[in-house]
């Protein structure tokens, strides 16, 4: 113990057991750093470098040749699904950082009571104007009963609330006209569409869907790496293929995917997190101009449908949302997109699996957060806060979120496909069970 790293890990009650530096009482992962002196690996911001060996390391980073490889790909197009923070960033071509959940809410905190007691009472305002017909959705299909009743044949990880938010996604693409059972369907028919399933992660919602709906192509994009994949499940499947892309949905121009053209397919995600949602929307239906002819240049002729499970909107980013004109026309700034992203974090404060809970309960005093307009507040917005019940914290997360959805649902129908906006699941499975989903008019069940 004496030659050990003298660094107390809690979680596993003992001192780290990797031996320490020279001259020091701790190893290279837990002795004190200067903020000064170590800067984050440009090829890899998960982990970070001494900034005077920078210039070595950026030759040797472990994710460098994966990084190299990526670029060569004709499907790779640095930050095509990015968007532009506002107009002047076209001329002036710089892109700013991502703001984080600390400036939002130092944001918040900066307004006075009365400054904020009118931001919510704005919220509250749009929200009854453009989210009064977002229904309950919760769908079981039968076609997905060889999972539920757990059926499968083969040593999957099993988790009923996920298996039943997958099976309720595949079973409201049924009900949209996007998906159709497989049984009695012919297994050689070319017009059955690809399935592209952004986010995938280890891939189980395809998963799902080519046990029951006979899906024969697939599509798995992911920038991580994860353990205990699907992919060598659905490998093991005659008839299907399965391709995986390990790049980020910015990065990602869809029409360059050589397998992918001319090919029908259906777009999904469950759980796309923050701004991947809107990555993804820009990278199925639009953004990419054509330099030739001024025309865009979407994948509208070949996407079917699309469904996508949002969540995580305290990640969202102004730079990355997609339907800004939308937003600012409601009479939404930049900065209030950024308190109102912050305030959606709330959503999961409260109790969701209690009886009583009820996110859309209007009799909910939300004006009970800044009531004290009219004089001043000992801690100012932070103290009303802090002192406001997680009920209705909850339900002003809700709201936020439901707004920010509402923006994307609108974006999407500007280029001409049906849509709807739907609760997928209750909020006691999951309090992120709002459901994007899309098909084009001309679009009949396959």
């Amino acid at each position: 113990m004496e030659k050990r790293c003298k660094f107390w890990l809690p979680k596993k009650n003992r001192f780290c057991a990797n031996l320490p530096l020279n001259d020091s009482m701790f190893c290279g992962n837990h002795n004190p750093r200067s903020g000064n002196e170590w800067i984050a690996c440009p090829i890899d911001p998960s982990h970070s470098v001494l900034k005077e060996n920078l210039e070595g390391h950026m030759k040797r980073c472990p994710l460098l040749k994966q990084v190299q490889s990526l670029a060569l790909q004709p499907f790779y197009q640095k930050g095509i699904n990015a968007g532009i923070e506002d107009e002047e960033q076209w001329d002036t071509g710089t892109v700013k950082d991502n703001v984080t959940s600390e400036m939002k809410r130092n944001t918040v905190y900066s307004l006075t009571v009365p400054e904020f007691h009118n931001l919510i009472k704005k919220i509250e305002s749009i929200h009854d104007l453009i989210c009064n017909d977002i229904r309950e959705s919760f769908k079981i299909p039968e076609a997905c009963n060889v999972w539920i009743k757990r059926e499968i044949d083969r040593k999957l990880p099993f988790q009923e609330k996920h298996v039943v938010q997958q099976a309720s996604i595949l079973g409201n693409l049924e009900e949209f006209g996007v998906l159709k059972n497989s049984d009695g369907m012919d297994q050689d028919d070319e017009e059955r569409p690809a399935v592209v399933e952004f986010g995938a992660g280890r891939g189980y919602l395809t998963q799902m869907l080519a046990d029951c709906y006979g899906t024969k192509r697939v599509f798995l994009i992911e920038r991580k790496s994860y353990k205990l994949k699907a992919d060598r499940s659905l490998r093991q499947k005659e008839c299907l293929t399965i391709e995986r892309l390990r790049i980020d949905i910015e990065d990602l121009n869809l029409n360059a995917v050589e397998s992918l053209r001319e090919v029908p397919f259906v777009a999904i995600g469950k759980h796309l997190c923050g701004p991947a949602t809107d990555l993804t929307l820009r990278c199925c239906l639009g953004g990419q101009v054509s330099q030739e002819n001024g025309e865009q240049c979407t994948g509208k002729r070949y996407m079917r449908g699309l469904s996508i499970a949002t969540c995580c909107h305290h990640l969202c980013q102004w730079k990355h949302y997609i339907n800004k004109k939308y937003l600012s026309s409601l009479g939404i700034a930049k900065e209030e997109f950024h308190a109102i992203s912050w305030f959606t974090s709330w959503a999961v404060d409260a109790d969701h699996g209690s009886d009583d809970f009820d996110v859309t309960d209007s009799t909910l005093n939300l004006e009970s957060i800044g009531k004290e307009v009219g004089g001043e507040v000992k801690g100012g917005v932070e103290e009303l806060v802090r002192n406001t019940k997680a009920v209705e914290r909850a339900v002003l997360g809700f709201k936020c979120k439901q707004i920010i959805d509402m923006g994307r649902l609108m974006w999407i129908k500007e280029r001409g496909l049906v849509t709807e906006f739907v609760k997928y699941v209750p909020a006691a499975i999951s309090p992120e069970n709002h459901l994007l989903i899309a098909r084009f008019t001309d679009f009949l069940r396959l």
